[in-house]
This record gives C-alpha cells, structure tokens and sequence, in this order.
C-alpha cells in the first residue's frame, strides 16, 4: 500500500525545495514514506523537466543589478525566460537579484564551462556553489526554479564591477 503524504512533510520538502504541492506528494508516496528520498526523486525529475524546457527560445527576462553596499563592488546580470509574465514574477525577480549578488560576490568569469574555453579563464558561473547554500551550484538552483515556474531560464550575459 502507498504511503499516505502527510500535510507536515509536503508542507516541509514545499519550503525547502519549492516544487509544486502534488509533485511533492507524488514523490512521497513513490519513496514510501522515506523523505530523504523523495528529495532525491523531486531532484531527479526537476532534471528530467529542466532538460525538456531546455531547447524552447528565452526572448524575455530581465536586466538585474546589484551594489554591495558599502563596497566598490557590484553585477549587473541579464536573466532570460520564455515569457514577461514570468519574468514579472516575484521568485524570477528574487532569483535574478541572487544571482546577481552571487556575481558580486563569488567573481565568476564566464556563464559556463564551454568547450571552446580556457577553464584557466576563471570560474564558470554555473559550475559555482551557490552562496546561499554550498550543497547546490548554480545550474541547480536554476533548474528549481525552472521546474517550479514551468519555463526555460537562462543566463544572458553578466559584468561584474569592483575599484
């Protein structure tokens, strides 16, 4: 018999991970109860959706910028989406803003690990850990958000200044 997705664990593994109520307890009731592993199960299949929406076009987004305050230090980062009704969102909003604060402060070089580039040219953005939490890089937290807003996002180009 399935395990029956308590409100608490949706609730919970929803705060953590952002992904949608009913994929959170589909993925409960697949792991049997075990939460740890349908973490993994949302992960994998927030992968498998990325991919999906990986080819379709990001002609929309935004321009994001961010000043350290107090600090000769800042990004400005173009993020891209399918649509301008994401890109109004306030988690795409809130993502282009970390991302930009992640610039600012980890000094990425390139968006990612191209063939045709030196990895002696500094590191690459996607590849990074993330500053919020070191267990996700770039790229993943993306990908969440990708799965969570159901289109593709991509970074456009970045500049970060620092005197």
């Amino acid at each position: 018999m399935a395990h029956k997705a308590s409100v608490a664990d949706i609730r919970a593994i929803r705060s953590e991970t952002g992904a949608g109520v009913m994929d959170i307890k589909r993925a409960i009731e697949d792991a049997e109860g075990d939460l740890d592993k349908a973490r993994d199960l949302l992960g994998q299949r927030g992968s498998q959706f990325s991919a999906k929406r990986a080819e379709r076009e990001t002609r929309e987004g935004l321009v994001a910028a961010y000043v350290h305050p107090g600090r000769p230090l800042g990004a400005l980062l173009e993020l891209n989406c399918e649509t301008d009704f994401v890109a109004r969102t306030d988690e795409f909003t809130t993502l282009a803003r970390d991302i930009a604060m992640h610039i600012a402060a980890m000094g990425p070089t390139r968006i990612n690990d191209a063939e045709d580039e030196n990895p002696d040219d500094g590191p690459a953005l996607l590849t990074q850990p993330w500053f919020r939490d070191g267990s996700q890089t770039v790229e993943q937290v993306i990908q969440a958000a990708v799965a969570k807003l159901g289109e593709n996002i991509q970074v456009g180009r970045f500049s970060r200044f620092e005197i």
